[in-house]
């Protein structure tokens, strides 16, 4: 059985094969059966707006793809990739330049070939909604993933 230790690690090293969750400074708060917590920090590179200093809307996607994506090794006891079929994000309100902004995500049905995810973007000043996200991941086994690549996601804890 897989522990909250081993998912934490787990994500934290997938998220590091990532170039773009790197580029943006991506990392794991939370993670735990069915859930996980990423943060994204806030910086000059993700400015939308250079008069408002708002974060770019696509800087959230990714941390709502990346988050979504990535909770699936937090519903499987072996890792194995699981491509994007679905993502839809539905935008509530901008982010509050200057703060990072956390993504939540739920693995809330997993099949035998197929997982569903929501996900929900936010600011610890106020907790408010900044973007909701649904999406399903393709399961294709852990035979299909490379032995090096699943090697290096899951380290000693294999």
């Amino acid at each position: 059985m897989t522990n909250d230790r081993t998912r934490f690690n787990r994500v934290s090293r997938f998220i590091e094969t990532l170039a773009q969750a790197r580029e943006l400074g991506v990392s794991v708060e939370v993670a735990r059966d069915n859930h996980l917590v990423l943060k994204l920090p806030y910086s000059d590179r993700i400015i939308g707006n250079p008069d408002t200093r708002i974060i770019h809307g696509g800087a959230i996607t990714t941390l709502m793809d990346t988050t979504s994506g990535s909770v699936v090794l937090c519903a499987l006891d072996e890792f194995e990739l699981c491509p994007t079929l679905d993502l839809r994000v539905d935008y509530m309100r901008p982010a509050v330049p200057d703060e990072p902004v956390y993504a939540r995500a739920e693995a809330y049905r997993v099949t035998r070939n197929i997982i569903f995810t929501r996900c929900e973007a936010y600011q610890a000043h106020d907790n408010q909604t900044i973007a909701n996200c649904v999406a399903t991941f393709m399961r294709i086994g852990k035979e299909a993933t490379p032995k090096a690549y699943r090697d290096q996601i899951t380290g000693d804890d294999a």
